[in-house]
């Protein structure tokens, strides 16, 4: 009797240790609502600046999000012991790609929203919903292989 062939996802997945992927979407979740709150918390609390100040809002929403998302991957998702700083640093220099990436399409997002829907007011929070979503893909790839590699 022949044994069946792995499916595309279990080939996907074979690297990662058992509970991690379910934990790194648990903490993602938190962290996409947790992050998405907070640069919407900044659109709003910046909104005063004019119609661009939501690029202003991802640098302070950023920074925190970054530092509470580094917590919760080190300690539930990938338990790393030590090398605070080092590790720290690697987290941001993933979360850099990702920040380049908000920053460079964001302005396009918004345009296009703006434009073919009509929703001005509300264009930066919903383009800022469709980029999270790109994020965290690319976030778990990077942490695991970047920020929380294993020496």
């Amino acid at each position: 009797m022949s044994t069946p062939s792995p499916s595309r996802l279990e080939l996907l997945t074979k690297h990662i240790p058992p509970g991690q992927l379910l934990r790194y979407l648990i903490t993602g979740v938190w962290n996409t609502l947790f992050g998405y709150g907070t640069f919407a918390l900044f659109t709003l609390l910046l909104a005063p600046l004019g119609r661009q100040s939501y690029l202003l809002a991802v640098i302070p929403s950023s920074l925190i999000n970054i530092t509470v998302s580094f917590l919760g991957y080190k300690w539930f998702v990938f338990k790393t012991k030590g090398n605070y700083l080092r590790e720290w640093v690697r987290c941001v220099a993933v979360y850099s790609t990702s920040i380049a990436l908000n920053m460079a399409l964001l302005p396009v997002f918004v345009f296009l929203i703006r434009h073919y829907s009509g929703y001005d007011r509300q264009a930066p929070y919903v383009a800022g919903a469709v980029l999270t979503f790109l994020t965290v893909v690319l976030s778990f790839f990077g942490h695991k292989h970047i920020s929380f590699r294993q020496s």
